[in-house]
Formats: structure tokens, C-alpha cells, sequence
């Protein structure tokens, strides 16, 4: 039994010395190992996992927030900058275990990929969103090892409050369409996301200004992951809404020109198609179910002229209503006056 948990206790200490090693597989098997091991495989149906996931996430979330508040918020310990004498207060105790516990959620939001995976929404594991979960387990743990505490937890302890935000905000959305009037503040949390970032190189690079016992190299380290999630994000605002908008306006452009040949007995146009919100998955476990629709390529050529339709082809009307969809028909998708029949789906 003894030597059982000295392997136990060697194994756990080898994963928290040597967790970069785990981060690049994570890396791997995001990008690489998982999508071939789903590519012939069904998506799963995880709709009620991902409610109670993103549930305790929350709360995980916020139990973290709330020790760090009791630990140092408000005390000698938040802004303190330089590294802080776990001997010298139990307050100092219970946040060395905080740090713990919030370098252990690094690891648990691995989960978010998995999910994506699992569903077979390989689209969402971008990038962004592998750099964002891969990078900070070793971040976190160099705090750990190298400026526990003081300064350092003011980027914990906000992120933290994020995250309950966020994980609440994919509570509700795992819970269906129904719900979907209830999370229209998408668009903020990410530009909550976004103002968390300034605020933690803002508080970082202080140090430039004062002379105070902290590593300048992990101030820097810091500084710098914010101003890289700032430009990321911004990027993933700028795909994700201010394209939207123009997408959603040349999608009802479409429909319009669409519904109006259809009156005319004819098609008029056929577009090239567009893109719209490639960047995909800022650390996202569910999207709302329209975002499904802006992954569709928007093209109104689904539909030919001389012979009849080969597939039947839809498009987001840019709203939670449902989308237009060209039928394809038994004699070749043209209704009776030869223009395309359309229909409206609630």
C-alpha cells in the first residue's frame, strides 16, 4: 500500500514538474489524433452532458473567486508586488491553495475541446481556442513555481470572475433553443473577455514604473500573454460580429432577390458564395444553434436553369426565425410559373 501511493505521489508530481509535455499532446490530439479518430464515427448527442459540464464549471468557477476575494482581496496580498511568505499568514495558506485549485482548471477546460470533438465541431477547435487552453496550464504553473501569490493573482482572480460569466452564459445555451432569448449578451462577453485582457497587462506592466520585489521576466510573460489574447480575440470579434453584420445583409439581400424571382417566374443571379465567421471557438463548449447556419456556405447557384436543382441549397436569414430553404422538387426544383419554390422555416 505504501509503495502504491509513493507511485501515486511520484506520478502527480511528475504531471505538475512536467505538464508542457501534456500541453503539446493536448495540441496534437486537438488538431490531429481526435478528428481522425471521429472522421468515420457519428457525432455524439451531449446536449445534457454539456449542461451539467458547463454547470460545475460555473461553480468551480466561482468557488475560486470567492476564495481568492477571502484570501487577499481587500488585504495586504492582491496588488502586493512581489511574491508572497506562505509562512507568514494563514490567509497567505489558503491562497497558495486557491493557486492550486485554479491551476487544476486549466487542465478540467481541456474538456471544452473534447466536447467540440465529440460532436464532430472540428470547425470550432480553432486556433485561437488551442493556443488559449494549451498555453495556460504552463503559464499558470510557472506562476506556481516562480511568483506564487501577491501580484500574481490579480490575473487568477479575474479570470476566474470570467469564467463564470462565460460558463453560465453555455449553461443556458446547452439548454436549447428555447433559451436562446435569454443569452442575447453574447456579443458583450466577448468584449468582456476582450476589456480582461487590458486590464491584466494594464496591472502587469506597472511594474515598469515601480521598483518592487518581483521577477520582471514573469511580469513581462504575463503582460505579454495579455496583449496576445487581446489581438486574438479582437480578431475573433471582428469575424464573428462586425462580418456577421455585413453577412447577414448580403444574406437577405439574397433572400430578397430570391423571393423576387421566385414572383417572377425566373432566377436572375448566381452567386460565388461567401464565408461567414470562419474563426470559430474562443473557448466555446456549445454555440447557439444559428451559429450553425453562418458555417454554410451562402450561395443562391444551388438551383440550375437548365435542367433542374442538384442539390437543395440554404441560407441564414441572419435571425433566430429559421432559414430559407430552396426544395428540391420532383420535377427538378421549378414550381409551375418556372420559378423556385421556397419555403420559410419556423
Amino acid at each position: 500500500m505504501a509503495q502504491i501511493l509513493t507511485n501515486m505521489y511520484d506520478w502527480y508530481r511528475d504531471l505538475m514538474d512536467n505538464q508542457s509535455g501534456l500541453c503539446i499532446f493536448y495540441a496534437y490530439f486537438s488538431k490531429s489524433l481526435a478528428p481522425k479518430l471521429m472522421e468515420k464515427r457519428k457525432p455524439m448527442d451531449l446536449r445534457n452532458t454539456l449542461v451539467i459540464y458547463n454547470l460545475f464549471q460555473t461553480i468551480f468557477s466561482t468557488w475560486i473567486f470567492y476564495e481568492y476575494l477571502q484570501s487577499g482581496w481587500g488585504g495586504q496580498y492582491s496588488f502586493r508586488c512581489q511574491p508572497v511568505d506562505y509562512s507568514d499568514s494563514p490567509l497567505a495558506l489558503r491562497m497558495a491553495r486557491t493557486c492550486w485549485w485554479y491551476y487544476i482548471s486549466k487542465f478540467t477546460e481541456f474538456f471544452d475541446t473534447l466536447f467540440f470533438i465529440l460532436r464532430k465541431k472540428t470547425q470550432h477547435v480553432s486556433t485561437l481556442h488551442v493556443i488559449h487552453h494549451g498555453c495556460m496550464p504552463f503559464s499558470v504553473w510557472m506562476g506556481m513555481k516562480f511568483a506564487p501569490g501577491g501580484h500574481s493573482t490579480f490575473f487568477a482572480m479575474l479570470n476566474s470572475f470570467v469564467h463564470i460569466v462565460m460558463y453560465f452564459y453555455y449553461m443556458v445555451a446547452a439548454l436549447g433553443p428555447k433559451y436562446q432569448k435569454f443569452i442575447w449578451w453574447k456579443k458583450y462577453l466577448t468584449a468582456f473577455q476582450m476589456a480582461q485582457f487590458v486590464a491584466i497587462f494594464t496591472h502587469q506592466f506597472q511594474l515598469l514604473f515601480t521598483d518592487c520585489d518581483y521577477p520582471k521576466g514573469f511580469m513581462v510573460w504575463i503582460g505579454l500573454h495579455g496583449i496576445m489574447f487581446l489581438f486574438l480575440f479582437s480578431d475573433f470579434y471582428k469575424q464573428a460580429y462586425n462580418k456577421r453584420a455585413a453577412g447577414r445583409a448580403k444574406r437577405e439581400a439574397e433572400a430578397a432577390g430570391l423571393l423576387k424571382a421566385h414572383a417572377n417566374g425566373k432566377l436572375h443571379d448566381h452567386h460565388n458564395g461567401d464565408v461567414v465567421n470562419n474563426n470559430q471557438g474562443a473557448c466555446m463548449p456549445v454555440l447557439n444553434d444559428d451559429d450553425e447556419l453562418h458555417q454554410r456556405k451562402v450561395t443562391a447557384n444551388g438551383i440550375y436553369l437548365n435542367g433542374g436543382a442538384k442539390t437543395a441549397n440554404s441560407y441564414s436569414n441572419g435571425n433566430s426565425n429559421g432559414f430559407v430553404e430552396s426544395i428540391q422538387q420532383s420535377n427538378g426544383g421549378i414550381g409551375e410559373n418556372g420559378g423556385a419554390r421556397v419555403r420559410k422555416i419556423q
